[in-house]
C-alpha cells in the first residue's frame, strides 16, 4: 500500500503532550519524521490557540489537517475549510438555560478549592471545569487524582444530561473538565473532511466510553489505537509506520 494514502490522526492532550503542556522536542522530531511517510493530522477538543501552545504553530502549519474543537474549526494544508457555531446551532435561549443550570450545579459542587473560568465558551462547544481552568498545574494534577476517586465531573454530567440529552453530548477529556456539544459534533465529525484515503488511523488516550476520543476511536472508517501517554504514541507509531 502507498503509505501516502494513509492518514494518521492524533489527539493532542495525553497523546502528543502531557495534559495542557507543550509537546517535547522529541515528539516534534518524531511527528516530522512520520509526516515523510504518511499524512498527519491533529484533532483536539481545545480551541486553535491552545493547540498552538501545545504543538507550536510550525507543526500545525506542516500538518495535512488541523482540527480544533473536534473539527468544528478545520484547516486543510493551512486553509480554513470549516467553522461551526454552537450558538447558531442551539439558539441563545436554550444555550442560556443550559449555562444557568450549569452555574447552579457548579455552585453546589463539592471540591476543596475553586479558581476561575468554570465555563469556557468555544465556537463549537462549551468546556466546563469544576475547579476552574485558571488553576495551576499542581492544582490540576491534584484535581485529576481526586476526580478519579470521587467522579466530580461524571456527577455533574449525571445532573445535566437528563434535561439536555435531546440536544447535547457530554464528553470527559483531559484532567479538569468535560465538553458539551450538539449531537454528532464529537471528534468523528472531522472525518467528513478526510476523504480519498485507503486507511485512517487514530491515536488517543481517552478511548473508553464517555471519553472524548471514544466516538472516533470506534468509528468504522477508522483504525483506532489506544495509548497510555506520549511515549507510548511514539512507540506504537514507530512499529506501525516507520520500522517496516
Amino acid at each position: 500500500m502507498d503509505q501516502k494514502r494513509v492518514l494518521v490522526l492524533f489527539d493532542v492532550d495525553g497523546t502528543l503532550s502531557e495534559s495542557r503542556k507543550t509537546a517535547t522536542p522529541e515528539m516534534a522530531s518524531f511527528l516530522r519524521t512520520l509526516a515523510t511517510v504518511v499524512d498527519v493530522g491533529y484533532i483536539g477538543g481545545s480551541d486553535y490557540k491552545k493547540q498552538v501552545e501545545q504543538l507550536h504553530e510550525d507543526l500545525l502549519s506542516e500538518a495535512t489537517f488541523s482540527f480544533s474543537e473536534n473539527g468544528l474549526v478545520a484547516f486543510h494544508n493551512q486553509v480554513l475549510i470549516n467553522k461551526m457555531s454552537i450558538k447558531v446551532q442551539i439558539g441563545e435561549t436554550r444555550l442560556r438555560q443550559f449555562i444557568d443550570d450549569t452555574l447552579l450545579i457548579l455552585s453546589k459542587t463539592d471540591y476543596p478549592i475553586k479558581r476561575g473560568t468554570f465555563i469556557e465558551f468555544r465556537n463549537g462547544m462549551l468546556n466546563i471545569s469544576p475547579i476552574g481552568r485558571n488553576c495551576t498545574q499542581e492544582e490540576r494534577d491534584e484535581f485529576f487524582a481526586y476526580d478519579k476517586i470521587h467522579q466530580v465531573r461524571q456527577k455533574m454530567i449525571d445532573q445535566l444530561e437528563p434535561k439536555y440529552k435531546d440536544i447535547f453530548t457530554f464528553s470527559i477529556g483531559g484532567q479538569i473538565s468535560f465538553d458539551v456539544f450538539p449531537h454528532g459534533w464529537d471528534k468523528s465529525y472531522a472525518l467528513q473532511f478526510c476523504t480519498g484515503y485507503e486507511q485512517i488511523h487514530f491515536f488517543g488516550d481517552m478511548t473508553e466510553k464517555g471519553g472524548n476520543d471514544y466516538e472516533i476511536f470506534i468509528d468504522p472508517r477508522v483504525i483506532g489505537h489506544s495509548v497510555k501517554n506520549p511515549a507510548d504514541t511514539i512507540e506504537q507509531c514507530t512499529k506501525l509506520f516507520i520500522k517496516q
